[in-house]
């Protein structure tokens, strides 16, 4: 490696006072290459361009830092994964527990209230006839009926004046309840008034509003179940989803939550009938099959 050294023009300069011809202008410098003949000046560069030090590549340290961000960026993804599967663990505990104590204490009070009223009808040896079918009649009836009456309700309230309502159960839902389920409430006050009314007294209509009240029980129930533990997996069902026309069920209404029939089903348990009255049976057996995987990855 060359190393140059200058030699200021104080030293270097030579001038004579008396003869003009040893005067000069210029300065020279000197180094040690210079003194040497031009071939070996011209060796020296070559070696000055060969030995020159490469500008270090720093790419690799950038990749590092990007690999360290995605490895923080993944990090975060699964922390809030984690707490999201948390919360959604927690919201289906607590509406399991609600779903477990009022469908236990509505079953127990009808169980009850069914064993009394039908041993008061047959007090002194004299049954009531009357009174008794038309109470299982109406049961049954208030039963089916319900599921017409929440189709109409559905379709031209629930989707119509009362949507602010309603709205939420087509969201996102955010917490264990949403405001929907106002709705379940609002269905329970005509139930537990036919239901109270037929229990304290006797006779042909007592007994008829009691198998009214009783109807509607059994569907609000049962409408629970499969409705927001089946369709929305609010809570685990057990057994229920492993009934086919369950299966169907469910898959109807998840058409109805995609909109792929302007709405249609409105009804629940009656929801493929709906859907196959438009010819939508096709739709309804590729959501049946897609619902069936999904159960299975699980």
């Amino acid at each position: 490696m060359a190393i140059g050294i200058s030699v200021s023009t104080s030293s270097t300069t030579f001038q004579h006072k008396h003869s003009p011809f040893l005067r000069s202008k210029l300065t020279s410098i000197i180094t040690p290459t210079s003194l040497f003949p031009p071939s070996i000046q011209k060796f020296s560069k070559i070696l000055q361009y060969k030995t020159k030090p490469k500008p270090r590549q720093t790419v690799f340290l950038v990749m590092e830092d990007q690999k360290s961000n995605s490895s923080g960026d993944v990090g975060i993804s699964a922390a809030r994964l984690a707490e999201k599967s948390a919360r959604k663990k927690s919201e289906r505990l607590t509406y399991l527990a609600a779903a477990v104590m009022s469908s236990f204490g509505f079953t127990s009070m009808a169980v009850l209230s069914v064993y009394y009223r039908f041993s008061w009808q047959v007090e002194g040896g004299e049954i009531h006839y009357a009174e008794m079918f038309g109470t299982f009649g109406l049961s049954i009836g208030a039963a089916v009926g319900m599921e017409f009456w929440a189709r109409w309700a559905h379709r031209a309230l629930w989707h119509a004046s009362m949507w602010h309502v309603h709205e939420s159960h087509h969201r996102p839902r955010e917490g264990p309840f949403e405001l929907n389920d106002v709705f379940a409430m609002i269905n329970a006050i005509p139930a537990i008034a036919l239901f109270t009314y037929g229990f304290f007294h006797k006779g042909l209509i007592p007994g008829l509003c009691f198998g009214a009240g009783l109807g509607i029980t059994v569907f609000g129930i049962a409408y629970m179940f499969v409705h927001d533990g089946l369709v929305h997996r609010r809570f685990p069902v057990g057994p229920i989803a492993n009934v086919p026309y369950f299966r169907r069920v469910a898959a109807a209404h998840q058409l109805h939550h995609s909109d792929k029939f302007n709405g249609v089903p409105y009804g629940l348990f009656l929801g493929p009938q709906e859907v196959e009255g438009i010819g939508g049976i096709e739709e309804l057996e590729k959501e049946v099959n897609r619902r069936s995987k999904f159960s299975k990855r699980k």
